[in-house]
């Protein structure tokens, strides 16, 4: 299995995220909301458990939808 590190593009390299099965067909905006999603379910989970939270980056890749989490307007459940 790949390190974190080898899963992640250069900064500001970004590109397609890698087939998913869930969304096989699908605009890959819900993709890139799941990934969100479980970016921050790994952070929580990962903090709670005191284990390092770096394995969570392979997730994350959205930084708009921080900004509605502060502001309490972000429609998902974490």
């Amino acid at each position: 299995m790949l390190g974190v590190q080898a899963q992640m593009p250069a900064p500001g390299q970004w590109t397609t995220p890698p087939f998913d099965p869930r969304f096989p067909n699908q605009n890959q905006t819900r993709n890139c909301y799941q990934n969100f999603l479980d970016y921050h379910r790994c952070v929580k989970t990962m903090d709670r458990r005191g284990k390092n939270t770096q394995a969570c980056d392979y997730y994350f890749r959205v930084q708009r939808w921080n900004e509605q989490i502060k502001q309490g307007t972000f429609p998902g459940k974490i």
